[in-house]
This record gives C-alpha cells, sequence and structure tokens, in this order.
C-alpha cells in the first residue's frame, strides 16, 4: 500500500492527545479517593474512556477499510475511510440509536460506526469474510494489548481501573460483533458462504436485527446473563482482572 494512502487526520491525533490527557489526570486518583470520585480523575477517567473507545471505534472501522482496500476495494480510499477520520463512520442508527441502548445496559455513549465496502470488487468470498472479521479482531487485539498493559506496568490505581475498564470494554465490542447476527460482522463474515435466499434474508433484517438483539439483552435476562458471561470468560481468558474492570466502571459512570 502506498504510504500516502493512509493517513491519519488531525481529528485523530486529537482524539488520542485527549485520551492521553484523560490518563493522566486519572493517576491522582487513590483507593481512597474512589468512592468520592474527586472531580479532576474522575473527569480524567471520563476522558479516557470516551477518547479510548473513540480510538477503538476508528481502529475497527479502518480495519475493514484497510482489509478492502488490499482486498480490491479501491474505493474506500476515495471516500475517506483509511483516513482514520472518526466523522467518515458515523451512521445514523448506529450513532444515535445504539449509543442509547449501550448507556441503558451500563455501556458507554458513543457512536456506532460503518464503512460502506464494494463487495463485488473483493478477490474472493474469504477476503469478504475478512473484511468482516477484521473490525472485532481489532477489539480482542486491543483489548488483549490493554490487559498486557495493566498486568505487567506498575501504575496507579486509577489509571489501573481505567485500562482495565477500556480493556473490558474492547472484549464486550468484541464478543457482540462476532455473534453471527444479521448487522453485525459475525453475520458479514460468514454471508458470503450462505444461500442467495438466506443473504436476501439477511439483507432484510440488517436494520433491525441488531436492535431486537439489544432489547433481549436487556429485556430478557438469561439473554444478558448469557452474553456477559461469554464475555467475563474472554476477558478472563486474556487476562483481566474484572473487579479493576468494575471499578474504572464505577469511576465513569458518575451520574449513576
Amino acid at each position: 500500500m502506498q504510504r500516502s494512502v493512509v493517513r491519519p487526520s488531525a481529528l485523530f491525533y486529537v482524539i488520542l492527545a485527549v485520551t492521553v490527557a484523560g490518563g493522566a489526570l486519572t493517576t491522582a486518583m487513590t483507593f481512597d479517593d474512589i468512592l468520592q470520585r474527586p472531580v479532576l480523575p474522575t473527569l480524567g477517567m471520563f476522558l479516557l474512556i470516551i477518547g479510548g473507545w473513540a480510538l477503538s471505534l476508528t481502529l475497527h472501522e479502518f480495519g475493514h477499510a484497510f482489509v478492502a482496500y488490499k482486498g480490491g476495494d479501491r474505493e474506500v480510499a476515495a471516500k475517506g475511510y483509511l483516513s482514520m477520520d472518526i466523522r467518515r463512520y458515523t451512521d445514523p442508527v448506529m450513532s444515535l440509536v445504539l449509543p442509547l441502548i449501550i448507556l441503558a445496559i451500563g455501556g458507554i455513549p458513543l457512536p456506532g460506526g460503518a464503512v460502506w465496502i464494494n463487495r463485488w470488487a473483493l478477490r474472493s468470498r474469504t477476503v469478504s469474510s475478512w473484511v468482516s472479521l477484521a473490525g472485532p479482531l481489532s477489539n480482542l487485539a486491543l483489548g488483549v494489548v490493554l490487559t498486557a498493559v495493566v498486568a505487567t506496568v506498575d501504575m496507579p490505581p486509577g489509571l489501573f481501573a481505567g485500562l482495565s475498564y477500556l480493556a473490558s470494554l474492547q472484549i464486550l465490542a468484541f464478543v457482540i460483533n462476532i455473534l453471527p447476527v444479521p448487522g453485525l460482522d459475525g453475520f458479514g463474515a460468514i454471508e458470503p458462504y450462505l444461500s442467495p435466499k438466506a443473504r436476501e434474508f439477511g439483507a432484510k433484517a440488517r436494520p433491525w436485527a441488531p436492535l431486537v438483539l439489544f432489547a433481549l439483552v436487556i429485556g430478557v435476562p438469561g439473554v444478558g446473563s448469557a452474553l456477559w458471561s461469554l464475555t467475563d470468560t474472554v476477558f478472563a481468558a486474556v487476562g483481566g482482572d474484572s473487579f479493576a474492570a468494575a471499578v474504572g466502571q464505577y469511576v465513569f459512570m458518575f451520574w449513576r
């Protein structure tokens, strides 16, 4: 790939700077401060999680576009998907509806995203599957890296909790996106191998199937429990600290 094709936007670096600044503020939080949630460290936790999630969203969608570009869809470059500009990845439903649902079940209110791939330009069904898998695998990779950093680097309690929570969010994003539900990446990975009738059904279900999934997660205890159990299992498997992640979530969600 030509070096000039992939060039992170200025906004990407701004979000990165906000994330780093948030992490720096969390270092002022001690164990004794956690229950009180002091203003500046709590603000830092908010910025760390919001900024970190925005970065991960950008890398998730960039992953789709990068693999698509390498696989034959050169239009993604012209659409700006390789610029790592989060504004290129916004989608009305994913940016407005789902964040509210995610917030209600304990997630964070950030935009989802979408990149529009010309599947006909891709070289093979295998490439098409990897285009879909690239996004959730980027979340998994980020979750593993953050967990490894937390496990190996000595850091203040606030930063430890914040990075643990951010890592757990990456694992949650991986688990959700890998599900074989129309509209999610897991379905996109198997779609090239389905029958025409199944693909037609998937296309019709794509706009509303994720909403049904989240409604089931919220309204049906067994579904929600299974999702959280799977997430906890994967998080533990990569060495995650669930207690530290819960502390990070508590500090981050100061409005609760």
